[in-house]
């Protein structure tokens, strides 16, 4: 079959792939519809986080990051595929159609998406081995080929980039709706989603440590013997020349192609949305940081600690509640 869906089990194995991707506090704001030729990915908007995310652009960009995990599953299992990003003006919700071509997986294809059970969202403390230049520089090839801008952050624009994290992080501090909702999704266990105790660690006190988001409940142990050591924390930003929902979506999907070089080189990642979801700190961070262009996400990249732990992976809910038949509309007769 040259044309139209591979079988069943691929069809579920590329989804279950996609679902692994990463979302804003774990909330998996998506939803996958498998018609006659194409899989469809639709925005699911209940999930959108009122506080943290008012204007939806951290959806958008957990759907990206799916749409892209979803593309490395199929080009692995021997399928192209061919994208149709926004396809129906009618429904702002439906991100992408897929239609899918046989072809033969690449070597990095197959790298990708050997990453894509092994990444995690590392929240500790980086050990003090720098981030080789070849590496980010790959990380910034494969972000450009999907359309989008990524650069490290040195200098003054990281010292910007760090004001921006702190005062974003001290004003949802004194938001008690935010944190209401933080709390909300954090700290569960036994859940399907949000983000469990196992992988939020304490507070790092070091100083000059940016501040993460405080999770309910943190018992993921930094690692011992790093406290004193600097960390050598690489910012990488991805940046977008317009702020629409397709440069939200393509700056998702270069979010994932970012993260899972970094997983398949041996990095530990950590994305921080924080500084981008308010209005002004974002504000700043595009005029001191990325020279214009409109920051869709920010990435900690370095070196896990020698000693430190492997993550359990989060939880990811059941395909069947995000995997349904496409309900294909009545034509009416004529």
């Amino acid at each position: 079959m040259e044309r139209g869906l591979p079988d069943e089990y691929t069809v579920h194995a590329a989804v279950e792939l996609a679902v692994r991707a990463p979302s804003v506090h774990n909330t998996q704001p998506w939803l996958f519809r498998v018609g006659g030729r194409t899989v469809h990915l639709y925005a699911d908007p209940e999930r959108r986080l009122a506080e943290t995310d008012p204007r939806g652009r951290d959806l958008i960009l957990s759907c990206g990051a799916a749409l892209h995990h979803l593309r490395i599953g199929f080009a692995a299992l021997g399928w192209r595929a061919e994208v149709h990003r926004l396809p129906n003006p009618d429904d702002e919700n439906h991100l992408a159609a897929v239609e899918l071509h046989r072809h033969e997986p690449t070597q990095e294809d197959i790298t990708l998406a050997a990453a894509i059970p092994r990444r995690r969202t590392d929240r500790r403390r980086h050990s003090s081995w720098p981030v080789p230049e070849g590496d980010v520089e790959l990380m910034a090839q494969r972000a450009a080929a999907e359309g989008i801008i990524l650069r490290a952050a040195e200098g003054q624009a990281r010292y910007h980039l760090s004001r921006a994290i702190r005062e974003a992080a001290a004003r949802h501090a004194h938001d008690p709706a935010y944190q209401v909702e933080l709390a909300a999704w954090s700290g569960r266990d036994a859940a399907p989603d949000g983000v469990p105790s196992a992988n939020v660690p304490a507070p790092d006190t070091t100083p000059g440590a940016l501040p993460d988001r405080p999770f309910a409940d943190p018992r993921l142990p930094q690692p011992p013997d790093t406290a004193g050591e600097d960390d050598e924390t690489v910012l990488l930003v991805l940046a977008t020349t317009s702020d629409d929902r397709m440069s939200q979506l393509r700056a998702g999907e270069a979010t994932s192609a970012t993260l899972l070089t970094a997983t398949a080189l041996g990095l530990a990642s950590c994305p921080l949305t924080e500084a981008l979801e308010i209005q002004d700190t974002r504000e700043k961070v595009r005029e001191k940081v990325t020279d214009g262009s409109f920051p869709q996400m920010v990435l900690r990249i370095g070196w896990a600690p020698v000693n430190a732990d492997p993550l359990p992976a989060t939880p990811r809910r059941d395909l069947a509640e995000v995997l349904a038949p496409l309900q294909e509309p009545a034509h009416p007769h004529h």
